[in-house]
């Protein structure tokens, strides 16, 4: 099935209320960062903002996500969207406020709205034929690249070209739009009844393995994002490289999610292609660790970002395939905690391994952290039986799932 199929009005109405609704979130780390620099301590306090905003999406994702209704699932995204523009609305106006307001601010900001993905990709797949399930998560991918691509241009722009609290009050603007435009879409998706009562929780934490390798995955983004600019010093070119390599990872995953979502089927079971591409990625992580200079970086970094989003979407294909369509919302909204939670970790790791060792050192440690992960849940995953399939049965195009 071609893109073709996706175009159509409910979808193009879906594809503009997740931009509005994901570039508040895509511009919030450095948006914080911006809004309060100026301050006493400000690059440490904006570093503490951020870290509230995502400990917000971390903890509330999955209890938020379990808690949608699939069939009623629009109030449930619309109070979320509400309360992430009500947040991010406070941070704008009292830009002054005490730290600890700020922080209550960032939390609520981050939490709100943190099952949304999930539950928008869960109505997206509801809005187009089965067989094009996979073209449509790869096209949200390319979404999803192209606006994190975007927001760092657009927050610094604004902020230091009009005022540090416009990007936030842009932000909430932006969500609450995002809240309108749920009206014009399905209120929910259709769901089938829990088979044998089992709790929700346990449904959820049957495919753990999935969960696993999703957060290994973005433990490799945290280490391209946040080590580039040390190693780039390490290796005596010029930090201001740093922007143009991680644009061109971010386009080459672009153009990875596109390209996977140009044929219905991909050679081996979802499982396999996930640990390869996982696997691919690390390889070109690592040899930005020890390559000499930044065209041969740029290079490895581009390669990397072509497996990337392939290896998510493979993922939350992976979901789809392994729940009930009543868990799907809940399932992604999991892995979206999951993800950020893997990111956090691999910052947090890199930073520490910074102190100590080379940041070429830190990024071998960080891909081993990541090849940890992947075995772990690649075993783990060989286990789990998926409903209605023999285990070794290769996956059919049609049921394949997707960050």
């Amino acid at each position: 099935m071609s893109y073709r199929a996706l175009v159509t009005r409910p979808v193009l109405v879906w594809s503009a209320v997740a931009l509005a609704a994901r570039l508040p979130v895509a511009m919030a780390p450095l948006a914080l960062v911006f809004l309060v620099r100026e301050r006493p301590g400000g690059y440490t306090l904006g570093a503490v903002l951020a870290a509230a905003y995502v400990l917000g999406e971390i903890v509330a994702a999955p209890v938020l996500g379990i808690r949608m209704n699939p069939e009623r699932a629009r109030p449930h995204l619309a109070v979320g969207l509400v309360v992430g523009a009500l947040g991010f609305a406070g941070l704008g106006f009292a830009e002054g406020a005490h730290p600890v307001l700020l922080g209550l601010s960032a939390f609520l900001a981050g939490a709100g709205p943190a099952a949304s993905p999930g539950g928008l990709r869960a109505l997206l797949t509801s809005l187009v034929p089965e067989k094009a399930v996979t073209q449509a998560l790869s096209m949200e991918s390319v979404l999803t690249f192209a606006i994190w691509a975007a927001a760092p241009a657009l927050v610094t722009g604004l902020a230091l070209g009009v005022d540090p609290a416009v990007p936030l009050l842009l932000q909430a603007g932006l969500m609450a739009a995002s809240v309108a435009g749920l009206w014009a879409l399905p209120a929910g998706w259709p769901s089938q009844a829990q088979e044998h009562g089992e709790p929700m929780r346990r449904v959820l934490m049957r495919v753990w393995p999935v969960y696993v390798m999703g957060a290994g995955s973005l433990t490799l983004l945290a280490l391209a994002e946040l080590i580039l600019p040390a190693l780039l010093e390490q290796r005596a070119i010029g930090i201001g490289w740093a922007g143009p390599l991680l644009a061109g990872f971010s386009m080459g995953s672009a153009v990875g999610a596109f390209v996977y979502g140009l044929r219905g089927s991909w050679p081996g079971r979802l499982p396999v292609q996930s640990l390869v591409l996982i696997l691919g990625v690390a390889g070109g992580v690592a040899l930005m660790a020890v390559l000499p200079s930044a065209g041969a970086i740029a290079v490895a970094l581009t390669l990397a970002g072509l497996l990337q989003a392939p290896a998510m979407l493979t993922r939350n294909l992976a979901l789809r395939q392994m729940l009930p369509p009543s868990a799907l919302a809940a399932g992604y909204s999991v892995m979206y905690a999951a993800v950020g939670a893997g990111y956090a970790a691999s910052g947090s790791l890199a930073g520490g391994l910074l102190q100590v060792v080379a940041p070429s050192t830190a990024i071998l440690w960080g891909v081993g952290l990541t090849v940890l992960l992947t075995a772990v849940g690649a075993v783990g995953e060989r286990r789990i039986e998926v409903p209605g399939r023999p285990a070794a049965q290769p996956t059919a195009p049609d049921r394949k799932v997707r960050r």
